[in-house]
């Protein structure tokens, strides 16, 4: 089955990079045009700007704070002035700062919070007004779709990550409310949560011993790609998906199987 998305835009937060980046090639790849986001690295959007239209692909690059309402509602604005619309948000932006609870600051924990929650609240909002606002722009079935991003740690606890771990655990359920309150206008929120995905930020945390570690933790045997998100995230925003709404899709390689406990514990 070749998913196709042709004629949609769609706004990815975090697009410079990483997860991000392997969805905007995805979406380009599948016919969208992409608007990729990114916080302080202009060089690597436009890398992944250039990399979408080598391949064919429309796409441009916005800078944009998830966590300022002012810079988020110019985020949409810029959209809808160079595509005329909005009908994809992956709500994708998250940061860590690490530290046990004890040890941990309160500028620590707002950050976070305010990236990876407060961020796709914002986000959130205005692709729900936007769409909203622009109808149906007759390029699928759903007047709009939400994909956030979430993670295993939405129902894993993690210590030294109080706070990713709380705002994911906020995004589960902030998603789950969202969805309730839009899917009777045909507006599609979903979400994705990621177990390991080795990406450039992570990859030297991810062999030798630190490898064999992390494997323990994933009954299927090896760490996943980006690619694997963005095949997911691609099948959830697309026509195929029409009938999930308000899903949470682990995409962990079983590690929210709890392995350690298939011998009875």
């Amino acid at each position: 089955m070749q998913i196709r998305i042709d004629g949609k835009v769609a706004v990815v937060t975090g697009g410079d990079s990483g997860l991000g980046r392997g969805i905007c090639i995805a979406f380009a790849e599948a016919g969208a045009k992409v608007v990729v986001n990114y916080h302080s690295d202009a060089v690597q959007a436009e890398e992944v700007v250039r990399a979408i239209r080598v391949g064919g692909g429309e796409a441009c690059s916005v800078q944009c704070d998830v966590a300022n309402e002012g810079d988020v509602e110019n985020l949409f604005a810029i959209a809808k002035q160079v595509y005329g619309g909005v009908d994809i948000l992956v709500a994708n932006s998250g940061m860590q700062k690490d530290s046990t609870v004890s040890e941990m600051t309160l500028d620590n924990w707002r950050a976070v919070l305010d990236t990876n929650l407060t961020g796709q609240f914002l986000c959130a909002r205005a692709a729900v007004r936007m769409f909203r606002a622009q109808g149906s722009r007759g390029s699928g079935r759903a007047l709009g779709s939400i994909l956030c991003m979430s993670s295993v740690h939405e129902v894993i606890p993690w210590g030294g990550h109080a706070n990713y771990a709380a705002s994911k655990g906020g995004v589960g359920m902030f998603m789950r409310t969202l969805a309730q309150e839009v899917a009777g206008e045909h507006i599609r929120v979903n979400s994705i949560a990621p177990g390991a995905i080795r990406t450039p930020i992570n990859a030297d945390q991810m062999t030798g011993d630190d490898e064999k570690r992390l494997l323990s933790l994933i009954p299927y045997g090896r760490i996943g790609a980006p690619e694997d998100v963005a095949r997911l995230a691609l099948f959830l925003v697309s026509d195929e998906a029409d009938y999930i709404v308000g899903a949470t899709v682990s995409i962990d390689g079983g590690m929210t199987l709890y392995p350690s406990f298939k011998d009875n514990g």
